[in-house]
């Protein structure tokens, strides 16, 4: 019995049609995936904007982690973000001056730095995260629930 996914091992002409239309489908996907990517990195570079007009994307990026996570050190951060260790430094840098970060001496090991976010990045961020989240929930809301399920399955298949 053969698989709905697979075509039939005897006729390669099937099998060139259905690896075309795979092919065509995968590259739908990526399509999309490129566009929804693009739309988070627009978010970004506005969310930063919202919580501090000289703040970068890439800080926001930080900053939300922080937020969502707590304080971390600088090198677990760019493990997590998979980021450059420089490119934390100069944002955390910009951060402290905006009044965003702080860095405070590791309670372990006096000589190791902690990243905060401050109270007031925490309540911009915040805000930034249920405005956000009510947008999605309204939109997901539309879908059928099974349609929403099958979405959160598919994406977690992907992001393996």
């Amino acid at each position: 019995m053969s698989d709905d996914h697979e075509p039939p091992t005897d006729d390669p002409d099937a099998a060139t049609a259905a690896d075309t239309a795979a092919d065509e489908a995968i590259a739908d996907v990526e399509g999309q995936l490129s566009a929804l990517f693009n739309r988070v990195r627009s978010n970004w570079r506005d969310y930063a904007a919202s919580v501090h007009p000289e703040l970068q994307p890439a800080g926001y990026k930080i900053l939300g982690h922080l937020v969502r996570q707590g304080p971390a050190h600088a090198g677990v951060l760019a493990e997590q973000l998979h980021t450059d260790k420089s490119v934390i430094s100069r944002q955390v840098r910009l951060m402290e001056q905006l009044g965003l970060v702080e860095s405070t001496a590791d309670a372990s090991d006096g000589r190791a730095r902690v990243l905060v976010a401050t109270p007031l990045a925490v309540e911009k961020v915040t805000a930034i995260r249920r405005t956000n989240q009510a947008k999605f929930y309204e939109l997901l809301r539309t879908w059928p629930e099974d349609d929403i399920r099958k979405f959160a399955e598919l994406l977690g298949r992907l992001s393996i």
